[in-house]
């Protein structure tokens, strides 16, 4: 099941989150946000765009979400798009339905 994200998310996602930024490059951060920021980067990002959760038997297995790309009137129309799968659930195909529900 793919919904919309709330800020109770917050715990979960950033549990999927922190993997990645602990242990690759993708996320492009050197440390793990703290709850708080997570749950305000989560509220900042409904404001405008799509956050979404994809369950399965209940427990979250990936999330998606899009944003500005770059903060000029040119590029109004343009996003980019971040999606992490619990590094435990993947070749699912989860990544690719949180991609299409976007």
């Amino acid at each position: 099941m793919i919904r919309n994200a709330t800020i109770d998310d917050a715990n979960q996602l950033l549990e999927i989150y922190a993997y990645y930024v602990k242990n690759t490059a993708i996320s492009f951060e050197y440390d793990v946000p703290s709850l708080e920021e997570f749950r305000t980067r989560i509220d900042s990002t409904l404001k405008k765009y799509p956050y979404l959760v994809l369950e399965e038997d209940g427990m979250i297995q990936g999330y998606a979400y899009a944003g500005a790309f770059i903060e000029r009137a040119a590029y109004g129309h343009s996003c980019e798009v971040s999606i992490y799968v619990d590094h435990n659930a993947k070749r699912h195909g989860y990544g690719r339905r949180l991609y299409e529900a976007l």
